[in-house]
């Protein structure tokens, strides 16, 4: 099949697209107490030289004690971490690329193995990991204006240091995505509620707070998710109707791209339907936004399964094509391929699928 369509420009604010490919948040823990290096920089560098359209970077956490579990997690604050960042993205420029920070709050989550640990107790809706297991504290209301300030600041800094756009993790089980989830929001006050659309509040106000910041004319990407890495059979929204109360008012509130990850992209989200359209499909025709979708592109085997040790072969993107003519979604993240190969987008232009390489677990053990 052609790949014209992945390769046609994309503009939206302050977006100039060359192609249609996004390199998809991945963490990768290479930021010693909180701050990128120089080898962070050129990491990123290599992939805008690769011809990228969007690169949108690992998760980097917001200024909350807790917000994060790993020591070598970036950090969106701070001096010296946003110093790192500035370096990031004037490389990225000078390469020719875009780029935007992931603005990330863990929630409530395990220890790191390596027993390192926040200087205060992990923070989320009720205080729970999974549902029935509290491994940490109910977030209290000062606590979420706080955090909905924290990220403010940190689309505030995203703008003021050049970086072209910005996302926020509310997806895979994280801060936001456990105020969505009932199963983890057990509140009864104003953030928590026996529907969806109530368990928003606190993503939608963030959002609002996070467009004053910005103004009207940036970029704003909310990653969302239905599966959880508690639980891979979550559902948030289990019919249209549901998901498109979930997801309007997010939109009203400043959402310019949702970001929809699936572990296999090619699985259609509501089968009673007797639709194909993939979650990412789904939300853009509920929404009328810009939508990214993301899973297993290119790779067989789905992600979390080979960040777990289990090798991925290349593999064909005729469907991801197929329904990118068609226009069930705008742009496509791809994840693993780029961890390995910053030369992955020129390989498929090119039409070089014989050089495509693999995935192993071994390639997370250092920044290519």
């Amino acid at each position: 099949m052609s790949t014209n369509a992945l390769f046609a420009p994309f503009a939206l604010k302050s977006l100039q697209l060359k192609n249609r490919i996004v390199m998809a948040p991945m963490t990768r823990s290479f930021s010693p107490n909180g701050v990128p290096g120089a080898d962070v920089a050129a990491y990123y560098r290599r992939r805008a030289k690769g011809q990228v359209g969007l690169i949108l970077s690992e998760g980097t956490v917001v200024e909350r004690p807790a917000s994060s579990n790993d020591p070598n997690i970036p950090h969106f604050y701070g001096e010296a971490a946003l110093a790192g960042w500035q370096h990031v993205i004037d490389e990225v420029h000078a390469a020719g690329g875009q780029m935007g920070p992931q603005l990330w709050h863990m929630g409530v989550m395990a220890e790191h193995r390596s027993g390192w640990k926040p200087s205060e107790n992990f923070e989320g809706p009720s205080g729970l990991l999974k549902p029935g297991h509290p491994a940490g504290k109910a977030m209290s209301e000062n606590d979420i204006t706080d955090t909905i300030a924290a990220f403010a600041r940190a689309a505030a800094d995203t703008k003021r240091l050049g970086f072209d756009c910005m996302e926020l993790h509310g997806a895979h089980g994280y801060l936001i995505d456990q105020f969505f989830w009932a199963g983890l929001n057990q509140r009864t006050d104003a953030y928590g509620g026996d529907d969806l659309p109530q368990r928003s509040r606190l993503a939608v106000e963030l959002v609002r707070e996070v467009r004053r910041a910005v103004g009207e004319d940036f970029a704003i990407s909310l990653r969302l998710s239905q599966w959880k890495q508690q639980d891979y059979a979550a559902r948030l929204a289990r019919t249209p109707q549901e998901m498109e109360a979930w997801l309007q008012p997010l939109a009203e509130a400043g959402v310019d791209i949702f970001h929809c990850s699936q572990r296999r992209f090619w699985e259609p989200e509501f089968e009673s339907e007797g639709s194909d359209l993939n979650f990412a499909g789904w939300v853009k025709k509920l929404t009328g936004k810009t939508t990214i979708t993301v899973g297993s592109v290119g790779l067989s085997g789905e992600f979390l399964a080979g960040f777990a040790g289990e090798a991925s072969e290349p593999q064909g993107i005729e469907e991801l094509l197929r329904r990118l003519d068609r226009n069930e979604f705008d742009l496509v993240a791809v994840g693993r391929q780029l961890i390995v190969d910053p030369d992955w987008v020129e390989k498929i232009q090119q039409g070089r699928l014989d050089e495509m390489v693999g995935f192993s677990r071994e390639a997370l053990r250092k920044l290519v």
